[in-house]
């Protein structure tokens, strides 16, 4: 309970408006699935953060702009394999259908957090804070998972919602 009363109020403090339901948050018709990174071995790596964004509304969105105070920026990415080897890019921005959710996951769509300010543990956590273009924006807590997970949770892969 403390946890989602710390969240709603750096929200709030922020400027943020939305409403944050455990590890779930919504943000005009959009909502915002299990955030999640992975835990790194230093501050000198980049971390990357994943999460899903669905779009209940009639009218397309779009996701502009993604921070973190654990890092000094924050960058949309997309991994791609281009003449067989896998190269992340950065992208201006992510579009966000009606109907067809946006998966952030391991080898694709990710956040990227560039100048860690302290290396990412395990079981910790940490605010995102992601603006769209017409929704707003809505900060989320991110959970720290293991090294090498896959999913927002152990056994859980990010194609399947809860």
């Amino acid at each position: 309970m403390r946890t989602r009363i710390a969240a709603l109020a750096l929200s709030l403090t922020l400027g943020f408006s939305a409403e944050v339901i455990g590890q779930e948050a919504h943000v005009g018709d959009l909502v915002v699935e299990d955030p999640w990174a992975r835990a790194t071995a230093s501050p000198a790596m980049p971390g990357a953060a994943y999460l899903k964004v669905e779009n209940h509304g009639a009218a397309a969105d779009t996701l502009i702009a993604v921070a973190s105070p654990v890092a000094e920026r924050a960058e949309l990415h997309r991994s791609e394999a281009e003449d067989g080897v896998m190269k992340m890019r950065s992208v201006e921005a992510i579009k966000v259908a009606p109907g067809a959710p946006v998966i952030f996951a391991p080898g694709g769509l990710h956040i990227m957090l560039h100048g860690l300010k302290q290396p990412l543990t395990e079981g910790s956590r940490f605010p995102l804070a992601l603006t769209f273009e017409k929704a707003g924006s809505v900060t989320v807590e991110v959970v720290v998972r293991p090294l090498g997970a896959m999913g927002p949770v152990p056994g859980h892969s990010p194609e399947h919602s809860h």
